[in-house]
């Protein structure tokens, strides 16, 4: 596992899951005219994709169950245009952040951590990342709480291309990857929020399958292969996650983690989930 791009997880991820952890994100998608959450969900992250069609946004997404996707995708471009989404996901996640980072934002270290990180979340390769590759066509915003919102947004969609790559080599579908999530926190599947409205033969199929494939025991959870398999994931995902930070030198990245240490603990404490 590499240690670096685990760390740096645990740092940018508190303000890349911003869009689902706080209300302003939601309010400003919603003042386009938007009712329920799941629509402003596929919206705005969909949006860098343009007009996709669902089917190319379930792949990309890759851990919706059949048919999620279709009941949102194209029908969120009749409420609103994907630069309009992106517009109202960057200026809801600015202000959240502003509200919970409070004087942070206006201190000299904020602004030189969001070009650093910037600067790595700018600097990986296209190939083999369509969500990542998306988001890079956006332009980087002159704002430096929404500059710092759009480098970590570019470092989660990287690592989440490179997470469905993990997911792939292992043959790890996208529910069965809920599946092994929440049993590997050791809570029933069945209680887990991602899946727990799927109907209940759906997912009693989906666990047979992994019960087949010997990565559920007959208890219920993890077996050691499975345990296994989750392990081999994350350790890949952590590599496969780690090529933005080599444009930083050894004292950026110190400089980068120190002043991101406190503001991720302010944004986990505020997480209302």
């Amino acid at each position: 596992m590499n240690v670096l791009a685990r760390r740096m997880f645990e740092l940018v991820e508190p303000i890349g899951v911003i869009p689902y952890s706080a209300d302003e994100p939601n309010e400003a998608m919603f003042a386009l005219g938007f009712t329920n959450y799941w629509d402003t969900y596929f919206a705005g992250r969909a949006a860098p994709l343009g007009l996709a069609p669902a089917e190319v946004v379930d792949a990309l997404f890759y851990n919706f169950a059949p048919g999620e996707v279709a009941r949102h995708i194209p029908k969120v471009w009749r409420t609103t245009t994907p630069e309009a989404a992106i517009a109202a996901r960057q200026m809801g996640c600015a202000k959240a952040l502003r509200r919970i980072l409070g004087d942070h934002v206006d201190a000299p270290a904020f602004a030189r951590a969001a070009d650093l990180l910037l600067q790595a979340a700018t600097s990986a390769p296209f190939e083999g990342r369509p969500m990542y590759a998306a988001l890079r066509t956006i332009p980087n915003p002159d704002d430096v709480v929404a500059r710092l919102f759009h480098a970590a947004s570019l470092l989660r969609e990287h690592r989440g291309d490179g997470h469905i790559a993990a997911l792939m080599i292992e043959r790890v579908g996208g529910l069965e990857a809920h599946v092994l999530f929440a049993l590997d926190m050791g809570m029933p599947a069945e209680n887990f929020g991602r899946i727990h409205h799927l109907p209940e033969a759906q997912l009693a199929a989906v666990i047979d399958g992994m019960r087949d494939r010997g990565l559920i025991d007959d208890d219920g959870w993890l077996s050691e292969p499975g345990r296994a398999v989750k392990q081999r994931v994350e350790a890949l995902t952590d590599d496969l996650a780690a090529k933005p930070y080599e444009s930083l030198d050894p004292g950026e990245l110190d400089e980068l983690i120190a002043t991101l240490e406190p503001l991720a603990a302010r944004l986990v404490a505020a997480q209302d989930w």
